[in-house]
């Protein structure tokens, strides 16, 4: 070996052994590919080692890379641990905490809930996340996260904060035009508005004695705010959340029981981090937040 290689050369490489190329990398570390391209060459001619083959499809990383691969990616593992034990560590009212939430929590929930929060904590800056996939608090992806599902991961402090009743539901507008379906058989002579790749629906209703197939979904899409958008655009009957039709103008939740599961809300940050006075401050204020909006229905 000639030197010891920087660590941003090991990012580089974890990254192209993870993603398979130099483009996927580079969009991952936020930096260009020809940064990434240089990063490999250094790091083998730094450790005297061809790491990869070159292919047309990109890069293929060979046995001594695979080798190598875990330890770094442990170590990438190790410095993270360290972040979060050093974010825990601050005791200021400033800084950053970074949210993440569902598409439909973060657009529809989450501003009227902030608005209170920003004022309470004016120095604590806010990085949202709207996503539905989970993002993975110990890679420090977020500070706090606000999950639909309980999450399993080790290391973390969950609170489950209660559950959000789903019901079928559609615009005043549409029930003027259509009428007001009152039973599941009522469904099948309206406008069916639900997901288009996913069979969540499907299985449920086909589960309960319910016959649904994907062809009566005369409106689709995988994009649960798109849903919630041609539901309050008087399209056709959906599915929502309670508390979300209670608090809409127009929107009628419908007197069917499909004895549809609700969502759980359960709200996870790091065990370290949750030593952290901002974030311990920004958790408590969600759960306070999030606590209301879970009983509207209730009350």
């Amino acid at each position: 070996m000639n030197r010891e290689p920087d660590w941003a050369l090991w990012r580089s490489f974890s990254a192209v052994v993870a993603n398979g190329s130099l483009s996927a990398a580079a969009r991952e570390l936020g930096i260009s590919q020809p940064t990434v391209g240089r990063h490999i060459e250094t790091l083998e001619y730094d450790l005297g080692l061809s790491l990869f083959e070159r292919t047309l499809s990109g890069l293929k990383p060979n046995v001594a890379a695979l080798r190598i691969y875990e330890p770094v990616a442990a170590a990438q593992a190790s410095l993270a641990q360290a972040a979060i034990l050093a974010e825990g560590a601050q005791a200021e009212f400033g800084g950053t905490v970074r949210i993440t939430a569902s598409t439909m929590v973060s657009n529809y929930v989450l501003p009227d809930l902030l608005v209170a929060i920003r004022q309470r904590y004016p120095a604590i800056a806010l990085e949202l996340v709207p996503t539905d996939s989970a993002e993975n608090l110990l890679l420090r992806e977020a500070d706090i996260a606000i999950r639909m599902f309980r999450p399993n991961q080790l290391d973390l402090v969950t609170k489950k904060l209660g559950e959000i009743p789903m019901v079928p539901v559609a615009h005043q507008d549409y029930l003027d035009r259509r009428g007001t379906p009152k039973t599941p058989a009522d469904l099948y002579y309206h406008d069916l508005i639900g997901l288009d790749r996913s069979d969540l629906i499907i299985a449920h209703a086909q589960k309960v004695g319910f016959p649904l197939k994907r062809e009566q979904f005369l409106l689709r899409s995988d994009s649960q705010t798109q849903l919630w958008e041609l539901l309050r655009a008087g399209l056709g009957v959906g599915f929502a959340q309670a508390g979300l039709v209670a608090q809409t103008l127009g929107m009628v939740a419908l007197p069917i029981d499909l004895a549809i599961p609700p969502l759980e809300v359960w709200l996870t940050t790091h065990r370290e981090l949750f030593t952290s006075h901002r974030i311990r401050a920004i958790y408590d204020a969600l759960a306070e937040g999030l606590s209301v909006y879970i009983g509207i229905t209730d009350s």
